[in-house]
């Protein structure tokens, strides 16, 4: 029984000279009840803009110009915007793709849930409460009382993808709409996730709809596959024809672009230029009463040590929360009060960022997870990146103009994106905006937090060719967090294990990828590798 019928959808926004540009060009498919159909394309393609549609919400300056969307046969898009209030979240809901950006900064994540609840299932007092931690744990969250306590701002990026995840079951909807729900999961993780979102189908009845980039997570979750290139649908087919019996040239270079588990050769390593020895750190827990000190909690890092040289890449993994983050924001000094040492170029490195002198904060440069976060909403994206050759490289405005364009220009941000805001840009694209602001400043030490997550396979494998490019070139050295083992493999010279803020695994990366000899490994690698027998039709996609 079809639930969902898209029938000639077209989303338009206005361009700088008048016209329309459409993101979406003329999309038809159909969604039976319990159905799930997963989007691929590559960033920019339309597929978020498609995704939200179904929700009759567009991003600013967007307009519904032409189709239906027709859910249970009534058209979402000709309602009245009393009407789509009651439909979202209780008839169809959304996992966005940025999680911060989708929960309010100023309420505790317990009170935004108890909020879905008590809105969607009418819940009251202890049985509120009860059923949001209930709701917590079933995402695999550890402490779900001590989370729920929290502000989403101290919460890691894979903890605040798994509330807006609960958020959107929280309401038991028809038709629930996934736009890149596991970017910031540890595959581990995601896992767990999925295979909660597959038992609330089975349980519930409902159909998905699945943007991603990972056409892993697509073949493991979703029965049909709609690829979309140029905001137009180019092929559509089950999991096992799109994905092993491409029948268009745009598919076939998609599968194709899959990175591979394989470690790069060991190369022998010069003087370190970032040592770490016996490195600690511990958040305060909030004051229960204000006059009350603050009390440290509990260690997210604890006796971390290491060493990474110039021109070679330290790949750090391990699950949401296991302290990867931390590590990095202590290097780059967004973090302070470590316990132990860092020293950077032989010279003690420590305190906050706006401490340190301005040439060494430029050597250290940081491309952050969230990119819609760390993005300046008000800068147009020419601006945003040359600010970085005027404020460390004294350019005038001219000439820091012209560098910032050719180096967009390299990483596949075209001139018609560069009067953009950020928030008129896909989440690649803002992505790719944050890396070239990064490597303007012309460092020497680049902490790379998850800086693929948001990509889809072809432009990853353009940014991360990129990124080699420019290590050999200017022999940089990187920090490179990620919970892609695949990525990681083709980027690392040394792999760093973390759980739980400690050391599982450090060494060369094929020895830690190909003969673990930590069981907490073993579980990582296997989780990755298990992904194909997961498919609905054992789709064998490369791995």
């Amino acid at each position: 029984m079809t639930l969902l019928r898209v029938e000639g959808l077209v989303v338009a926004y206005r361009d700088p000279a008048g016209g329309d540009r459409r993101a979406v060009d003329g999309v038809s498919f159909t969604l039976a009840r319990g159905g799930a159909l997963g989007i691929v394309g590559e960033s920019g393609c339309g597929k978020s803009t498609l995704a939200r549609a179904l929700l009759a919400h567009g991003r600013p300056g967007s307009r519904f110009a032409a189709g239906q969307v027709l859910l249970d046969g009534t058209d979402i898009l000709a309602a009245t915007p009393a009407e789509r209030t009651r439909l979202r979240g209780r008839r169809v809901a959304l996992v966005p793709q940025n999680p911060l950006q989708a929960l309010t900064p100023h309420l505790t994540i317990g009170a935004q849930l108890q909020e879905v609840l008590a809105r969607h299932r009418g819940l009251r007092g202890t049985a509120l409460r009860t059923a949001m931690l209930d709701l917590l744990a079933a995402m695999q969250i550890a402490d779900p009382a001590t989370l729920a306590a929290r502000y989403p701002h101290e919460a890691s990026g894979g903890q605040r993808q798994r509330v807006v995840i609960a958020a959107a079951v929280a309401g038991e909807p028809d038709l629930l709409v996934l736009d890149e729900p596991t970017t910031a999961l540890d595959k581990s993780t995601e896992a767990q996730v999925l295979a909660l979102v597959q038992a609330q189908q089975a349980r519930t009845g409902c159909a998905l709809v699945y943007v991603s980039h990972d056409l892993r997570t697509i073949a493991a979750t979703c029965q049909d596959i709609l690829v979309m290139h140029g905001g137009r649908v180019v092929e559509r087919g089950t999991a096992d024809e799109v994905l092993n019996r491409p029948r268009e040239p745009y598919t076939r270079s998609l599968v194709g672009a899959l990175p591979q588990l394989a470690p790069r050769p060991a190369r022998p390593a010069p003087a370190p230029l970032l040592e770490a020895q016996g490195l600690g750190f511990a958040y305060t827990r909030p004051r229960a009463l204000p006059f009350l000190p603050r009390r440290p909690g509990p260690a997210a890092l604890d006796a971390i040590g290491f060493a990474l040289a110039p021109g070679r890449t330290l790949g750090v993994v391990g699950e949401s929360g296991s302290g990867k983050s931390t590590l990095g924001g202590l290097v780059c000094g967004l973090l302070a009060g470590q316990a132990g040492a860092l020293r950077f170029d032989n010279a003690p490195l420590g305190g906050a960022a706006r401490h340190r002198p301005l040439a060494l904060r430029r050597r250290i440069q940081m491309i952050f997870q969230d990119p819609a976060a760390s993005l300046n909403p008000r800068h147009r994206v020419l601006d945003l990146v040359a600010r970085a050759y005027t404020a460390y490289h004294a350019l005038p405005a001219t000439t820091a103009r012209t560098r910032a364009e050719a180096l967009l220009a390299g990483i596949g941000i075209g001139a018609e994106l560069l009067r953009r805001l950020p928030g008129e840009l896909s989440g690649g694209q803002q992505q790719r905006v944050a890396i070239a602001r990064a490597f303007a400043a012309e460092p020497e030490l680049v902490v790379c937090d998850e800086i693929t997550s948001a990509l889809d396979v072809t432009i990853q494998a353009q940014v991360l060719d990129l990124m080699r490019s420019l290590q050999r070139e200017r022999g940089v050295a990187y920090l490179f967090i990620s919970h892609d083992l695949a990525v990681v493999s083709e980027m690392a010279d040394d792999i760093l294990v973390l759980h739980q803020g400690r050391i599982r695994a450090l060494g060369p990366a094929a020895e830690v990828l190909g003969a673990p000899a930590d069981a907490y490994t073993r579980a990582l690698v296997a989780a990755f590798s298990s992904r194909r027998a997961a498919t609905p039709e054992a789709v064998p996609i490369p791995a």
